[in-house]
């Protein structure tokens, strides 16, 4: 019995008498390996679950079908056939292999981290093999206790048939058996299961065998002894010759749905020569969030590597999902995810790159896909317009924003409205939209995801258009004055009003203005409602931490409540007698154009608005 790497004893310090003596002279040591806890950690601790053993032993039998081609160029593994059979208890998969010899099995199979693409024979073809037989046939000790690998070497045919069978306690033995056992060169891995495990059931077994490797170029059978199942579907289905494009559309989609569990809205062909990709790109039929975090599916040589690969595509392209394979970018060290270097990065920018041209050619040659697309995936495009003026421009004329016209495209707002006003927030927007509408003042509501950016980015398109901010002045100077009699003849009531909304730095004012149905319009901006927001913090904090508040002050404009005098609620209102009555009436105006406003309530103003209405009440009530 041996164990898996041959290990010398380290030096031990020199000690008299029981007193340890201190060394002058370095000595060199070797470290002291508990094998039993390597295996352990590599086989249960590398992987993120024990369903990956199947993986490495068809990574196992392929490469060794891959090596004896490179070594005899008559051997075709198109014509090979790998046969798993399992029975619950026990695996045994045979490959028609290189195989190894005895050497080759002290050094392969005994030493962790030993590799047969480390052969020198074979090391410049190292890009056509999946993995390493050393490492990932520690794999299998997640599922089985003993591993018995059988072997006659393809490339040494005097060479005896050797049997290796290793322990899950580091231990292995290396024999030879009589060639009546092997005939054939090729190597047999058989696994038996650790107690309580049914990860050797037949079916599962299939159904592993066919994720992982049904892309595979060599056929491969699982059978629990009867009957066994062709697991394999290559080539890949987007590689295959289809009788009408039609026809391939049809198949891609019932692949996606298959694989990925949905109908997709479109198929994105990928190839990117310099990272070995090729594939699709899904489009999801529905929308999703940016920060959703995407799965792609990655095949690295035909081998499936990974079904949630988020390290794919550009951030902004969170609206597709990817089926590719690749013979070029690297695996991590699970080979259960992409590394996420250089080569990959280049990849992600050439795949972005062709997701970007199939949204330019939809908006060239398919408007209706195109509208299609964006009535699902419209925040993805912006996202990716931001950083692209090409496909801005190319895509301004389809997407909508919201305006003072409506649900409509930037090109055209701004061929009828100029300047083009920008505001900030959803709030702003909704407070001034319909005075600005009536008006004639174009505002663009900038409040929503990366709006505000596409609005700003239009004089570098068209130098002609004018973007400017929006500010209250910008309302208030497009409202009608009303004449010097009726302003002399609301000062008294105008004094009351201000002096009744002075508590929550509102001051009031009268215009005419259109819509004759809005009573009241509340404008304010951005300083004063920050400054609102620290007085009220100030008042609500203690000594220490309101003068620091206090000392931040800021002199800002206050809000102010337009009463538009064409409303004939208004002028009723002005005519109320009764100054309490009117008080309360102008109370609840502001209330009314505070809601209307979506502005959030501060405590002030919430009292304001319960105290108006128990007045109001109080005075229907009344006897």
């Amino acid at each position: 019995m041996r164990r898996f790497a041959s290990l010398t004893d380290a030096e031990r310090p020199p000690s008299e008498a029981g007193r340890a003596v201190v060394e002058t002279t370095p000595t060199s040591h070797t470290f002291q390996v508990d094998l039993r806890g390597l295996v352990d950690l590599l086989s249960h601790h590398l992987y993120s679950s024990p369903k990956v053993y199947v993986r490495e032993l068809l990574q196992n039998a392929v490469d060794a079908i891959t090596a004896r081609a490179l070594a005899d160029p008559e051997f075709r593994p198109a014509d090979q056939h790998v046969a798993v059979v399992a029975d619950g208890k026990r695996l045994r998969i045979t490959d028609p292999g290189v195989g190894l010899t005895l050497a080759e099995v002290h050094k392969l199979l005994a030493t962790i981290g030993g590799s047969s693409k480390r052969d020198e024979e074979i090391e410049g073809a190292r890009r056509d093999f999946l993995g390493q037989f050393g490492i990932g046939l520690l794999a299998c000790f997640t599922v089985a206790s003993v591993i018995t690998v059988t072997s006659r070497s393809a490339k040494d045919p005097a060479a005896p048939v050797v049997r290796w069978a290793a322990r899950d306690d580091g231990s292995y033995t290396v024999t030879e058996v009589p060639l009546a056992e092997h005939p054939e060169p090729g190597t047999t891995v058989e696994l038996e299961a650790r107690r309580g495990e049914d990860w050797l059931r037949p079916k599962r077994v299939v159904d592993l065998a066919r994720e992982y490797g049904s892309l595979l170029p060599v056929r491969i059978t699982v059978s629990d002894g009867g009957t066994p199942v062709d697991v394999t579907d290559a080539p890949p289905l987007w590689e295959r010759e289809h009788p009408t494009p039609t026809a391939r559309r049809l198949a891609l989609n019932s692949y996606c749905e298959t694989v990925l569990g949905f109908p997709p809205l479109d198929v994105i062909d990928l190839d990117v020569p310099l990272a070995g990709i090729k594939g699709v790109a899904f489009v999801l039929p529905h929308a999703t969030s940016p920060s959703t975090r995407p799965a792609h599916r990655v095949h690295l040589k035909k081998m499936l590597l990974t079904d949630t690969a988020d390290n794919l595509v550009p951030e902004w392209a969170f609206f597709v999902r990817c089926v590719i394979d690749t013979d070029a970018l690297r695996p991590t060290a699970s080979r259960e995810s992409l590394y996420d270097d250089e080569a990959l990065a280049v990849a992600r920018d050439a795949i972005g790159a062709q997701i970007r041209e199939w949204i330019s050619r939809l908006a060239a040659e398919d408007p209706t896909r195109l509208e299609a697309f964006l009535a699902v995936h419209e925040l993805g495009v912006k996202a990716l317009a931001r950083h692209d003026p090409e496909l801005l421009a190319a895509m301004l004329p389809w997407l909508r924003f919201e305006t003072t016209a409506g649900h409509t495209n930037l090109p055209d707002f701004a061929r009828a409205y100029q300047p083009v006003y920008l505001a900030a927030s959803v709030e702003e927007y909704r407070q001034v939209a319909p005075i600005a509408a009536a008006q004639g003042i174009g505002v663009v509501n900038g409040g929503y995801t990366y709006d505000a950016e596409l609005v700003q980015a239009l004089p570098r398109l068209d130098p002609q258009v004018k973007v400017e901010n929006l500010q209250p002045g910008v309302i208030s100077a497009s409202l009608d004055p009303v004449d010097t009699g009726t302003e002399l003849a609301l000062r008294s009531f105008l004094n009351a009003a201000k002096a009744r909304l002075d508590a929550v730095d509102v001051d009031v004012v009268v215009r005419e203005f259109n819509p004759v149905s809005v009573p009241a319009l509340l404008l304010d901006d951005r300083e004063s409602r920050r400054e609102r927001q620290r007085a009220e913090a100030e008042a609500q904090a203690d000594d220490l931490w309101g003068g620091i508040l206090a000392s931040i002050k800021q002199h800002a404009p206050r809000a102010q409540l337009v009463l538009n005098h064409r409303n004939p609620t208004v002028r009723r209102i002005a005519g109320i007698g009764d100054p309490q009555l009117a008080g309360t009436a102008v109370e609840s105006l502001y209330g009314q154009a505070l809601l209307m406003s979506h502005r959030p309530l501060r405590s002030a103003d919430t009292a304001l608005l319960n105290r108006s209405f128990m007045n109001l009440l109080e005075h229907i009530t009344q006897d």
